[in-house]
């Protein structure tokens, strides 16, 4: 494997990068290169295993799996950045899963790169996470959980709204018994024995104004029954 070019401070001021995956192969990957790159290396396979590290070690950077054992990746930022030990850490998430990435941004996570994800692009993030300055770092993650809240809030105003406005429609309708419907009742003759029926009154009702129902009720003057003539289907039937 060819040795990457190395940006001229690290030759005197190695930085100590914590590789965390819960795949050995992935890792030894990972480790031989950035080695090769003038970085200083610790590994750890889990989520607890790399939070007790990122404390006591105190890393330059994280580069982190997504799915941890014990610890998933996306705890694992959130409990660095409320730590004040590590809350300064830059952190670079490592996912498959789109969905994974958007969370490990929202907890703290400087930085996602997706798989599948080559030993050179996690180089070129940790160049470039290095590079920032920590204040930048803050205003960043600040900025996106701001937006993120925001989203949240919007989303959670969007739901209320609509209940409420379900809620008043529905309030607001009236279904009513009445002779008078808005539909005219239809002249039917009973199935039965072919005699006319007579009207009797209307229900008009349904779950709110923009779809209204109206029912007819009738009943057969030689003691068939009582009908019920449904609007919308132009069906009718004994009750």
């Amino acid at each position: 494997m060819d040795s990457p070019p190395l940006p001229a401070a690290w030759t005197s001021h190695p930085p100590l990068a914590l590789i965390v995956d819960r795949d050995a192969d992935t890792r030894k990957l990972y480790v031989e290169y950035l080695r090769l790159s003038a970085c200083s290396v610790d590994e750890a396979e889990d989520g607890r295993e790399a939070l007790a590290k990122a404390i006591a070690r105190q890393p330059d950077i994280i580069v982190t799996e997504a799915r941890l054992p014990g610890i998933d990746g996306v705890v694992l930022c959130d409990l660095l950045r409320h730590d004040t030990t590590t809350c300064n850490i830059p952190i670079l998430c490592v996912t498959g899963d789109a969905r994974q990435a958007d969370r490990a941004q929202t907890v703290g996570a400087d930085a996602v790169l997706v798989k599948p994800c080559l030993p050179e692009h996690i180089l070129r993030e940790i160049h470039r996470l290095l590079d920032q300055s920590a204040e930048l770092r803050q205003r960043s993650r600040a900025l996106r959980k701001q937006l993120s809240a925001q989203i949240e809030r919007n989303d959670d105003a969007c739901n209320r709204a609509s209940v409420i406005n379900r809620t008043i429609l529905s309030r607001s309708y009236q279904r009513i018994e009445t002779t008078e419907p808005p539909a005219r009742p239809p002249a039917l003759v009973c199935p039965h024995c072919d005699h006319p029926l007579r009207y009797l009154r209307s229900h008009v009702g349904g779950v709110s104004a923009r779809h209204p129902e109206q029912w007819d009720y009738f009943d057969c003057g030689n003691g068939c029954g009582t009908f019920q003539f449904r609007q919308r289907t132009r069906r009718l039937r004994k009750i």
